[in-house]
């Protein structure tokens, strides 16, 4: 039997390559690793792919047919994306299984114009998709199908994506899968299946759909010319591509999925790093392993990604951008920064010092011609540390003038960089453990703060071919279980089975498999203990599978230097397409004071209602999805002034119930609140009304009335009955003050034609628990419509001006980035309302679990060191507000929330005595201090940089014994928390009134 593997990483600098033994594996020096080799990447990948291998070949003399395996790592598929290559990319249908659901959110609504242009083919809604309990919502409708079918075969699209609601949760095929076995009896073309592709999240999962199918028929061609340098070789062996996730994939199945392969890079270093420093031998061992971090250093930037105990590297955030496109496919969290061996060093003259700077600019692939040790004339971290006596490379007697203080301010820079990005990435703060590798790794320093251990393992600057040679084979499932009634323990090893099962019959040696991971994640805003339970279980690659032929595909080799159909090239359109300057832009208020919104417009209320969510409120991005795609079909989005309104014109309620785990996979159909303010008419005898409002601004329901008001040809009114977000149906401002018909009667419907009204509650408790229940059976997630309003009662118990209070936070946000001026976000906010920047600091915990459907639980923030600030960070008016003058420097800023942030606190770490800053109902927002967007409580995470504020409450809440007992600190049960304003109030200023 075979022992020997061959790696290969395709980067796109160089292609690495190596061979390795793996009987040998054990030896520590060697690791089995018998030949390398380093080479410019070629143009044409394949011809540098059989360069690489037949120089590890003859280096060792090893017959081709004595090869087990051959594992390419690609960055190929990515590039044609990233680039809108119109050679590469296909037209796709999509058929989406969504009954009367998703409409409003269309495929590819969020792709960039360009990439969309050339991407999409046909879009169909057809009967199908599940609930998140796995009912069906409708059957599957074979006819309808059929229909589709003959569309797309009459506009010649070739590659189909088929995408179900919840169709990750279809373990038995009975949705996606029989469709496409309908689609390929009908057509003989290429389907994807979206519950292949990614994970929960439809619209992400199916725009990696979208993009996986696009490049469907270049991943064929390409891997063809991968076997076809194979056998000019005489290699026999299957060939295997290695995965975003660190593990392997056969030819035949990379070319129906190659997103699976997009970020293999990265992950092969770490998988490499892993290998190479034996880490995998301390598991085999016993050995208690911890995370470590890989910190791979190439020519020009510095990817870090974190090391899971299991050897796998820890996954991305829940949402991934490729070429501008939102997607959710599995990919390793790598950040990356702008230094490399190659980065250029300069001397910036002062007037007390000189400062040294390193990066991010480098001059890359010429470090050998323009590095002061090659004879070149910049300055480089590479010279700095030949001139160190810390790397012998090129000529060390071109560096000896460089002046002690540039080495040592060049130095300083690097270490306070490489441990800046490595603290980011940590999950605590001990120190951790650092492997490095990359051919520019000898720049680091030899020590780092916050690392405990640096290990530079042996051939360090191939480690990812080494990656991709040793990469093993994984099952995961990822579903959701309904726990009532059942032992978890019990459905936990149930779904172990099933992973190992999977990765056995994906190649995986059975005597090797073992559970790397579990994760149990229950879902809020349910009642049913349904809980997310995600299983992965890897092994090494069988033997057996080894033996197999590979399969091999029908394309045939083509070059890519000409355009194929040369229907449509590339556009270099952005994103800002109509050029707008946001500075000099003024909303379209017109001369009957109506306010148009425009697309800009949304972009800065969706914005704004994530700064009123306080943490919560659910994401404002689908529902500015949906309004913006209104807009774009002709439809108007009309804001009206409470001022310009009749004291009686009557304004009906627009509001989302449910989990947010539903809402991102069921999609609203558009008829969900539309048919809870029918029916609620009916039921009350309005023949009319005016307009809509919504019960809470803060996160994605601020947005649900602008699209009803589109829908129906209303209008929307400048205010809500909130002002931020609460987590109870009846923390509003009229369940609050208790008003006649303030939260009943009201209708609640799942727009598939259940809908229920109910005329009156015993409390207002009750209103909660009743539309809580009943949205759980519709499938936790529901259209409701509490009792309308008239003008008068909307302004009395509601905010005045808050759209137009959203449209100017997202504004002023907008503009802070425009002139690259992050820091001057929080001034920016505090100058629309009264409050107070609490704190800037980083994440260093958050502690998390769900008690009756609410997310309860903690962020603790620590401030940042001097050398962790930005390098022109210094104190300013946003750091000397209130709040940060009144803690001592190593106090601990913590925001205890549910679902919603309630309140903050100092805390010291000697005494931990609490010193309270701000409670409910005042709002308290955590922003992300690199890019200003408010993070929901969700996002919360060690190392992220924050800022907190803090913005007064309306009087209406923090004034008068009804707001305080409905929406104070007693209402989450705090009652030995004081209220204390954080400022004063500040009435909203209209738009309408300022642009008329």
């Amino acid at each position: 039997m075979s022992t020997y593997r061959i790696g290969v990483d395709v980067g796109g600098t160089n292609t690495d390559s190596v061979l390795i033994d793996v009987t040998k594996t054990s030896d520590v020096k060697h690791r089995g690793v018998l030949a390398f080799n380093k080479a410019p990447t070629t143009p044409n990948v394949s011809d540098g792919i059989e360069a690489a291998v037949r120089s590890v070949l003859e280096q060792t003399s090893i017959p081709p047919s004595q090869i087990a395996s051959l594992s390419i790592g690609t960055t190929a598929f990515i590039n044609a994306v990233l680039e809108a290559d119109a050679r590469r990319l296909k037209k796709v249908a999509v058929i989406r299984l969504c009954g009367p659901y998703t409409r409003q959110c269309p495929p590819f609504i969020d792709f960039p114009v360009h990439l969309k242009k050339l991407t999409e083919g046909h879009v169909a809604y057809v009967n199908g998709g599940l609930e998140i309990d796995g009912r069906e919502i409708a059957v599957l409708d074979e006819q309808q199908l059929v229909r589709e079918c003959q569309m797309i075969r009459e506009k010649g699209v070739e590659n189909v994506v088929i995408s179900g609601i919840f169709s990750p949760l279809d373990t038995d095929g009975r949705q996606e899968y029989k469709a496409r076995d309908i689609v390929k009896r009908e057509l003989s073309i290429n389907v994807v299946c979206s519950r292949d592709v990614g994970q929960l999240g439809l619209l992400e999962r199916e725009n990696a759909s979208i993009l996986n199918a696009s490049i469907l028929t270049f991943a064929k061609r390409t891997i063809a010319g991968f076997q076809h340098a194979m056998r000019s070789l005489g290699l026999t062996c299957p060939l295997f591509l290695t995965q975003n996730d660190g593990t392997l994939t056969t030819a035949a199945a990379a070319a129906q999925l190659p997103i699976r392969t997009f970020a293999s890079g990265p992950t092969n270093s770490m998988r490499g790093a892993a290998f190479l420093a034996g880490i995998d031998q301390r598991r085999t061992d016993s050995q208690h392993v911890k995370s470590a971090i890989v910190v791979d250093v190439g020519g020009t930037t510095t990817d870090v990604g974190v090391l899971l105990p299991s050897g796998f590297p820890r996954q991305a955030a829940a949402f991934i951008e490729v070429g501008g496109v939102r997607t959710n496919f599995s990919m390793a969290d790598v950040q990356s920064i702008g230094l490399g061996g190659g980065s250029r060093v300069r001397v910036v003259e002062g007037n007390t010092r000189r400062h040294v700077t390193v990066g991010p600019d480098s001059v890359g692939h010429r470090l050998t011609q323009d590095a002061h040790v090659f004879g070149g004339d910049v300055l480089t971290a590479t010279d700095v540390v030949v001139a160190m006596g810390r790397a012998e490379i090129g000529d060390s007697a071109r560096v000896t003038n460089v002046a002690p203080d540039v080495l040592g301010g060049a130095e300083a820079e690097i270490k306070r960089k490489l441990e800046r990005i490595i603290d980011k990435m940590k999950t605590s703060p001990e120190d951790v453990t650092v492997l490095l590798v990359g051919g520019g790794s000898i720049i680091v320093p030899p020590s780092l703060a916050g690392v405990g251990e640096l290990i530079h393992p042996p051939f360090f600057d191939v480690a990812n071919a080494v990656g991709a040679a040793m990469a093993k084979v994984a099952g995961e499932i990822d579903t959701i279980e309904f726990l009532q009634g059942r032992v978890i323990s019990d459905v936990i090893e149930e779904i172990k089975s099933r992973a190992i099962t999977q990765a056995i019959e994906a190649g995986a040696d059975p005597d090797s498999v073992e559970v790397v991971e579990v994760n149990n994640l229950p879902v809020q805003y349910v009642t049913n203990q349904a809980t997310r339970i995600i299983v992965k279980a890897a092994g090494e690659l069988s033997p057996i599978s080894t033996a197999v032929t590979q399969e091999q595909t029908d394309f045939p080799l083509e070059h890519y230097d000409s355009t194929e159909d040369g229907s449509v090239t590339a556009s270099t359109e952005s994103l800002n397409e109509n050029g707008i300057d946001i500075e000099s832009y003024k909303p379209n208020v017109r001369m009957d004071r109506t306010w148009h919104l425009s697309e800009l417009d949304l972009e800065w209320i969706a914005a704004g209602c994530g700064i009123l969510g306080t943490g919560g409120g659910g994401s404002p991005y689908p529902p500015y999805l949906v309004a913006r795609q209104m807009l774009r079909e002709g439809k108007r989005i009309i804001v009206v002034d409470p001022d310009d309104v009749p004291d009686s014109a009557v304004f009906v309620r627009c509001t989302f119930m449910g989990s947010p785990s539903v809402s991102n996979e069921r999609l609203q159909g558009g008829n969900e609140i539309p048919t809870s303010i029918q029916a609620l008419a009916k039921y009350t005898g309005l023949e009319d009304f005016a307009g809509t409002i919504s019960d809470e601004i803060g996160g994605g329901n601020g947005i649900q009335p602008m699209i009803v008001a589109a829908e129906l040809d209303k209008v929307v009114l400048d205010a809500d009955l909130m002002g931020r977000a609460y987590p109870n149906m009846y923390q509003s401002l009229p369940g609050a003050y208790n008003i006649p018909n303030g939260l009943t009667p009201c209708a609640i419907s799942d727009g598939i034609g259940n809908t229920i009204i109910t005329p009156a509650a015993s409390s207002a408790y009750s209103v909660e628990h009743i539309l809580r229940t009943v949205t759980t059976e519709m499938g936790s997630r529901s259209g409701v419509s509490m009792a309308p309003l008239n003008r008068k009662t909307c302004i009395e118990y509601g905010i005045n001006h808050s759209v137009s209070q959203a449209w100017r936070l997202g504004r002023a946000v907008a503009l802070c980035r425009k002139h690259n001026n992050l820091r001057g976000i929080p001034s920016a906010i505090l100058g629309l309302q009264d409050g107070s920047c609490l704190f800037i600091g980083k994440i260093i915990d958050v502690q998390r679990e769900v008690r009756k459907g609410f997310t309860w639980g903690s962020v603790t923030i620590a401030r940042l060191r001097k050398d962790e600030e930005e390098e022109d960070y210094s104190d300013t008016e946003a750091t000397e507000s209130a709040g940060e003058a009144m803690h001592h420097k190593d106090d601990r800023l913590v925001v205890p929330f549910q679902n919603e942030n309630l309140y903050a606190y100092f805390e010291s770490p000697e005494s931990k005595e609490k010193k309270i800053l701000v409670t409910v109902p005042d709002l308290i927002t955590v922003l992300d201090s690199q890019s200003g967007v408010a993070l929901g409580t969700p996002e919360y995470r060690y190392g992220l940089r924050v800022t907190v504020i803090a913005l007064a409450g309306s009087p209406k809440w923090t004034g008068t014994t009804e707001g305080l007992r409905c929406g104070g600190p007693e209402a989450f049960g705090l009652n030995e928390v004081p209220f204390v304003p954080i400022g004063r109030y500040e009435e909203p200023k209209s738009v309408i009134q300022e642009y008329i």
